[in-house]
C-alpha cells in the first residue's frame, strides 16, 4: 500500500470517527433535550375522598393558596355523561381527565360538554380561587380570598380558554375527588415521569359519613353517584344508603392496601390524614398538608383557616364550605344518629374502623359520652408499615 493510499485510509477513518461522534453528541443532546422536556415543572396533587368526608373544606386549603391551581370533582363530568357505565370503566375515563388536567390540557372537556361554552360550564368553578381572579377573571386580583357569591356574579361569563390560562401560571394543580374508589386505577400517573404526583388521601368516621349522607337535603345531590355505586353491589332488601356505605368502606381499605404495597420509588407520594385530626388541630394539619406538597403557609391563609374552622353551627348544603365549628361537625353524629344505625354499620365497615382507627361504641351511653374519644392511631402506612410488621 503506498502512501497515498495509506493517507486516504487514514483520512476516511478520521471522517467516520468525526461523523461518529457528531451523531452520539447529537443522540445525547436530543435524550437530554427529552429528558428536560419530560420533567415535570409543577407539582401535582390529588386530594381522594368520598363523598361527605370534609374534602371540600380540604380542597379550600388548597384553592385558596396562592401559588394553586385548584378544580373541585372534575370528575363528575365523566360521571353525569357516562352514567350507564361501571364505575371500573368510569375509573379509566377519569383517570385520563385527570392527566389532562394536570398538564393544563383543558381540551379533555370537549368529550364531556358543549363546543361553546364558558368558564361557568365546570362543575363548581365558583370554589376555584384562580378561577376567581386574574388573569381567570380580571375583577379580583391573583392572591385574593374572593367570597364564592362575588365570584358568581363578576366572573362566570368569561370564555372557557380562561381556565387553561390561568392553570399554566401556577406551580401547583390541586384536584378534589371524590369519584376513585380504586388507587390502583391511579398507578399510570404515579409512574409518568412528566407528573409529580402527590395524593392526599382524606378519610372520615364511616358513622359521621353516614350521618352527613342522610340528612335533609343532603341525599338529593348524592343520588347519581350512589345510583352508578351501588349497581348490582347490594345484598337482598339492603337500602341503597348501607349499600354505598359498604362500598366506600371496602375501597377505603383497598386505598390502604394498594398504597402499601408501593415500590420504594413511590415512597413519599402517599398521605393519608383524618378528618377528625384536622377538625382538632386545623393549623397544624393544615401546615402538615402543604408540607407534604412544597407549600409555605402564609399568615393570611393561617387566618383563614383558624376563621373558618371556629364558626358557628354544623353546615347543611352538600358542597358547601362555610365557617362551623369543626370538632362539633366531627362529633355531630354521636347525638343525631340512632343506635341501631350505629351498631349495623360498624358491622359494615368493621375492617375500615380498624386500619384507620376509629373505634366502636358498644351502647348509646358511649355513643353520647362526647367526652370518649372514638379515635386510635392508624395503622402505620408505606415504609412504617414495613417496620412495624412483624419478622418471621
Amino acid at each position: 500500500m503506498t502512501k497515498i493510499q495509506q493517507f486516504q485510509l487514514l483520512l476516511i477513518l478520521a471522517v467516520q470517527v468525526l461523523v461518529l461522534v457528531c451523531f452520539f453528541m447529537d443522540f445525547r443532546g436530543r435524550k437530554e433535550l427529552y429528558l428536560e422536556d419530560e420533567q415535570p415543572s409543577k407539582v401535582h396533587v390529588l386530594i381522594l375522598s368520598s363523598w361527605r368526608s370534609g374534602s371540600s373544606f380540604v380542597g379550600q386549603l388548597f384553592s385558596q393558596h396562592p401559588d394553586v391551581f385548584y378544580l373541585m370533582e372534575p370528575a363528575w363530568h365523566v360521571w353525569a355523561t357516562m352514567h350507564q357505565n361501571s364505575v371500573k370503566v368510569l375509573h379509566m375515563a377519569v383517570r385520563d381527565l385527570i392527566r389532562s388536567i394536570f398538564k393544563c390540557d383543558m381540551s379533555v372537556f370537549d368529550a364531556y360538554m358543549p363546543e361553546k361554552r364558558n368558564k361557568s360550564a365546570l362543575f363548581k368553578w365558583e370554589t376555584s380561587r384562580a378561577l376567581c381572579s386574574q388573569p381567570a377573571c380580571s375583577a379580583f386580583p391573583r392572591g385574593d380570598i374572593v367570597p364564592k357569591q362575588a365570584c358568581q356574579a363578576l366572573c362566570g361569563r368569561y370564555p372557557f380558554s380562561t381556565v387553561e390560562e390561568a392553570c399554566q401560571i401556577y406551580s401547583h394543580v390541586a384536584l378534589k375527588e371524590v369519584r376513585i374508589m380504586d388507587l390502583r386505577s391511579l398507578l399510570p400517573l404515579l409512574t409518568d415521569p412528566s407528573l409529580n404526583l402527590r395524593i392526599i388521601h382524606l378519610v372520615r368516621d364511616p358513622r359521621a359519613v353516614f350521618h352527613s349522607r342522610t340528612r335533609d337535603g343532603t341525599a338529593p345531590a348524592l343520588s347519581l353517584g350512589s345510583r352508578i355505586v351501588s349497581r348490582g353491589k347490594g345484598l337482598p332488601k339492603e337500602p341503597e344508603s348501607l349499600t354505598v356505605m359498604r362500598e366506600i368502606c371496602r375501597s377505603q381499605v383497598e386505598i390502604s392496601e394498594t398504597q402499601r404495597a408501593f415500590p420504594s420509588t413511590l415512597q413519599g407520594r402517599y398521605h393519608l390524614v383524618r378528618y377528625e385530626d384536622i377538625a382538632r388541630d386545623p393549623l397544624a394539619k393544615a401546615a402538615e398538608l402543604y408540607t407534604f406538597v412544597g407549600l409555605d403557609f402564609p399568615p393570611t391563609l393561617q387566618q383563614w383557616v383558624h376563621n373558618i374552622t371556629h364558626g358557628p353551627g354544623l353546615g347543611r348544603a352538600a358542597f358547601d364550605t362555610t365557617a362551623r365549628d369543626a370538632e362539633d361537625v366531627a362529633q355531630a353524629w354521636r347525638n343525631s344518629l340512632p343506635y341501631t344505625q350505629v351498631a349495623m354499620l360498624q358491622d359494615i365497615c368493621q375492617d375500615a374502623m380498624r386500619l384507620l382507627g376509629y373505634q366502636r361504641v358498644a351502647s348509646v351511653e358511649e355513643q353520647q359520652d362526647l367526652g370518649l374519644s372514638l379515635l386510635d392511631t392508624p395503622k402505620p402506612q408505606g415504609k412504617e408499615a414495613a417496620k412495624t410488621a412483624p419478622s418471621s
